[in-house]
């Protein structure tokens, strides 16, 4: 190691001031098969590209021939991994919120990303409003009315059981009969899965990807946080491994959030200008938001992606202004506070991992949350890796932890309190009694100009749909070119297609949404182990830093 240099990965800062830089023979891109086919090129990492390419066009190919055996696959997957791991999906999360915690208070809290003397890229304004962007996606268009309103229903319910086990949803040992308790628990079990615990999986993939990339040097891929621990042997089979998991884990967790966004949208469409609703019209959907996500593709991330994003960011701040507004905004307000004040008091119990009675909220809610996270980490975690060179690591650490987990807080604290509020003010039940994917819309018909914000809803969710596929074409093509940033876009084009081809054949397949479910939490396990090992690369990394 040495304390400075000039030369790092290509596309990727050299460190500025005193770092830790990795000395390595490897050069990016030197195991990589690059060529013409037609007019079009390719620079792709072998095997990772390869390997990863056929046993997803595999996967399709089986999912389409065989629809009814695939589901019943998929269906014992999740239950024998939910059911066999969720102390383990549980325990890891926790670990990482500690992990990120002792971060903070550490003195290895002070290393800066990208050099001791790097300056960082963007404003505290500029990065926090990216970091803002990063909180928001399909999965709060899906649950930002459904999730709380189904803990809270739930949790009203109070509890059941059979043969001594637990039959019902509600979270720890419900509220029976209690309406204010029933809210406090409904909302802090849903902060519980938007809040510190996941955003302490991406910060863990962020910060390895960024300390690796802008301050040892190494390329912008997962494999680059392993080198403390498996040195030279990262550029080989054990390399080939870990990015492999990660495409699949990316691919699959992009995929489900497509799915549930497809399905929210036909639910809108359905609502609004009667369309049917069913897997044919959310085929229709997925391709032809696809093909748009293909024209963001080909024209870049600052005339494509960025310019949709700042459309997004937009769209999401006025909806969210005009339900505060229209809605109980005095009970929101005062509920927001209490919200977090719950989610306090109720942590240590929703987050231990062993002995837990409510067997169906821990398998089904949380387990399935942590490894949707963890298949989303690579995606969210390079995107936030890129936009934070030049801040320290504590700087880091809170900011990633905080600012988006306040974000999704206020998102459910105003779309889900106002229908809650509507139920127990107004009577009005059928956001409560509606199917998940409707709810959004059923609370929204209650307040004025319902038409135009169900549209609006309607525009989000289809925009983040094309935003999250046109980036996470990115990022599972930077991994499969060997951490290259400016491989050729046919390549980002083929893993676009991809991503829309597997959600099609997910839904399609005989479990549905169920389907899609299943594949991120199959994924999500191995991967769990990877991000497990990756705090200690980190720690390490972060030791030689101090010693620079």
């Amino acid at each position: 190691m040495t304390e400075n240099s000039d030369e790092t990965a290509p596309g990727i800062p050299a460190p500025e001031g005193a770092a830790a830089v990795i000395d390595t023979d490897y050069e990016v891109g030197q195991n990589n098969i690059d060529g013409q086919v037609g007019p079009f090129g390719f620079d792709i990492h072998n095997p990772v590209f390869l390997i990863s390419g056929l046993a997803i066009v595999a996967f399709v190919f089986y999912t389409l021939a065989l629809p009814e055996q695939a589901g019943a696959a998929f269906s014992w997957m999740f239950g024998a991994v939910t059911k066999g791991f969720d102390w383990f999906f549980l325990g890891a999360a926790n670990i990482f919120v500690l992990f990120c915690l002792f971060l903070i208070v550490s003195p290895l809290g002070k290393v800066r990303l990208g050099g001791a003397e790097a300056s960082p890229d963007y404003s505290y304004v500029g990065w926090f409003a990216m970091l803002f962007a990063a909180g928001m996606g399909i999965g709060l268009m899906f649950y930002g009315v459904s999730e709380p309103m189904s803990h809270f229903s739930s949790a009203m319910g109070g509890t059941s059981a059979e043969g001594g086990v637990r039959t019902d949803w509600a979270p720890l040992g419900a509220a029976a009969g209690n309406e204010a308790e029933a809210v406090r628990l409904g909302m802090a079990a849903t902060i519980f899965h938007w809040g510190l615990h996941p955003w302490a999986i991406y910060a863990v993939v962020a910060l390895a990807l960024a300390l690796f990339s802008y301050n040892k040097g190494l390329p912008l891929t997962i494999r680059s946080a392993f080198y403390p621990i498996l040195g030279d042997r990262v550029w080989g089979w054990w390399g080939h491994v870990i990015d492999t998991l990660a495409v699949f884990a990316t691919l699959f967790g992009l995929a489900t959030s497509l799915g549930f966004g497809a399905t929210q949208a036909n639910a809108g469409l359905n609502e609004l200008f009667g369309i049917p609703i069913g897997p044919s019209t959310e085929v229709i959907l997925i391709s032809a938001i696809t093909a748009i996500a293909l024209i963001s593709v080909l024209r870049g991330l600052d005339g494509g992606v960025k310019v949709l994003s700042e459309i997004n960011m937009g769209l999401a701040f006025l909806l969210l202004v005009f339900v505060l507004i229209a809605g109980p905004t005095l009970a929101i307000l005062t509920g927001f506070a209490d919200y977090l004040v719950a989610y306090v008091q109720y942590l240590p119990a929703l987050s231990n991992p062993v002995g837990r009675e409510d067997v169906n909220f821990m398998q089904g809610w949380t387990s399935f949350y942590w490894a949707w996270w963890i298949s989303w980490s690579p995606f969210v975690g390079m995107f936030i890796a890129r936009v934070s060179r030049g801040r320290t690591v504590r700087e880091f650490v809170i900011c990633v932890l905080l600012i988006p987990s306040l974000v999704c807080v206020l998102w459910m604290s105003v779309f889900g309190g106002v229908a809650i509020q509507q139920v127990l003010q107004d009577g009005y039940t059928a956001a409560q009694e509606a199917p998940l994917e409707l709810k959004l819309f059923k609370m929204l018909d209650a307040l004025p100009l319902a038409s135009i914000t169900s549209f609006i809803g309607i525009i989000l969710v289809i925009v983040f749909f094309v935003t999250s596929s046109d980036s996470g074409s990115l990022v599972i093509d930077t991994i499969t070119a060997g951490g290259k940033v400016d491989a050729p876009v046919p390549q980002r084009v083929f893993w676009c297609i991809f991503e829309g081809a597997v959600a099609i054949v997910l839904l399609l397949s005989a479990g549905g949404l169920g389907s899609l479910q299943s594949m991120v939490i199959s994924t999500g396990l191995p991967f769990t182990i990877v991000l497990l090992v990756m705090c200690f690369a980190i720690y390490r990394g972060l030791r030689s830093e101090r010693r620079a």
